[in-house]
């Protein structure tokens, strides 16, 4: 699942395809160096390894 915010960190586009989200910037005429796209399934995999090793040094 890909998330595209535009340069103010606002959530414009959700989609579990890519393209789908760059496609919706270049409809909306984002440049490149207006929007990030963000691969939320990456996050929340690191943001669970980062809580379990957390965890451990309690």
């Amino acid at each position: 699942m890909y998330g595209l915010y535009d340069k103010e960190g606002i959530l414009r586009f959700v989609d579990a395809d890519k393209d789908a989200c760059i496609a919706y910037a270049e409809l909306f005429e984002l440049g490149s160096t207006n929007y990030c796209l963000m691969d939320f399934a990456k996050k929340v995999k690191n943001t669970t390894l980062d809580q379990i090793q957390g965890g451990n040094n309690n």
